[in-house]
């Protein structure tokens, strides 16, 4: 993979971000801190083409797992899923997968901003974050029931558009009625309590308090490989009143493994959120056993564009040019058998920012 070098003084804006880390769900406000966010910006779609040919790097290792268990019936499956694939996996060689994966022509450049999902600015972590318990396991589901969500989430080093390996991606997310492990039931006295009407926080409750301590469902962590990809098994998240379906995520440069399988964390290099177009967010809600979920037919879901405290919208970027949907594709035929969705994160990975949640 071709390694992309960045202008001086755009690596030395990315490397001023540790002086603004500490505020991680922030518009930035200041010259000081609008230059650091466009910095990192301008990095991530710098090292574009190497998003486009790490994420295709990727997909191709997932049609060959999905496409290989089924010699004779790939036309069973959903036929645009690996489309862009098609000439590699039919042994083009290697001029014709570098014209697909590295064009210049606007076309390529399109797709690259539209399509590859680099996840970059800092946003809030949300109140379910457990900052111990975290197992380091793939398979995060437990025995939550739901549509199958096979997760692909790839780290590159904004500083140097080269993928990291060996850092620790930890999600957790809600699940298919939208609760987060540890958080059932609300606090006795707000059990009646209204979502906020109006301003920044519409639509939201207050957190629910950490009840039951043994409950580790849908929270995980895992260590990218050489290649720097995190995989995880999951399910299709849930939603809850005031918030867009999403699943968060923490990366950590450093770390180290507990006796009881789960780690304890050093620094910390990102925080953030993705997201899944509206469309298939709609698709969902009409399975089971979504359609269980308590606020389906009061308050309903909660739209992209809606989403509480702006995080959506924050997560674009301060001039909306960053991308934190999945983009997803059918592991089968039809949508019931399951989803497997890609994103990278372009990360910087010399920063440090503090775990702990700010509200």
């Amino acid at each position: 993979m071709r390694v992309l070098q960045f202008p001086l003084e755009l690596s030395a804006l990315v490397l001023l971000s540790l002086a603004v880390g500490s505020c991680a769900h922030k518009e930035p406000k200041s010259e000081h801190e609008i230059e650091v966010q466009r910095a990192l910006q301008a990095a991530a779609y710098h090292c574009a083409p190497a998003v486009e040919s790490f994420t295709a790097q990727r997909k191709q290792a997932w049609a060959q797992k999905v496409l290989g268990g089924v010699p004779g019936y790939q036309q069973l499956f959903e036929a645009h899923s690996y489309e862009d694939l098609q000439q590699t996996l039919s042994g083009g060689g290697d001029d014709a997968e570098d014209k697909t994966i590295m064009g210049c022509t606007p076309i390529s450049e399109t797709h690259i901003q539209n399509n590859t999902c680099v996840l970059a600015p800092e946003v809030t972590e949300g109140p379910y974050y457990h900052t111990e318990g975290h197992l380091i396991r793939q398979n995060i589901a437990e025995l939550q029931d739901g549509l199958l969500l096979m997760l692909d989430i790839g780290v590159i080093d904004v500083e140097t558009c080269k993928p990291l390996p060996n850092v620790l991606v930890d999600i957790w997310q809600a699940n298919a009625t939208g609760h987060y492990a540890g958080h059932p039931l609300p606090h006795p006295h707000l059990a009646n309590e209204n979502p906020q009407v109006g301003g920044q926080r519409s639509g939201l409750l207050s957190a629910f308090p950490r009840t039951v301590f043994e409950e580790t469902w849908l929270r995980g962590a895992w260590p990218t490989d050489r290649n720097g990809v995190a995989q995880f098994t999951t399910i299709f998240p849930g939603y809850y009143t005031g918030r867009a379906t999403h699943v968060h995520t923490k990366v950590f440069p450093e770390w180290s493994v507990l006796p009881n399988g789960t780690f304890k964390s050093g620094r910390l290099s990102h925080t953030g959120q993705f997201f899944f177009e509206d469309d298939i967010n709609i698709v969902v809600d009409k399975m089971h056993p979504y359609t269980e979920n308590p606020i389906r037919d009061s308050r309903g879901r909660t739209r992209n564009w809606r989403d509480s405290l702006n995080i959506f919208e924050d997560s674009h970027g301060p001039e909306g040019k960053y991308n934190p949907v999945f983009k997803l594709h059918l592991l089968g035929g039809v949508v019931s058998q399951g989803l497997v969705g890609y994103i990278t994160m372009g990360v910087n990975a010399s920063a440090s920012y503090d775990n702990f949640w700010k509200g």
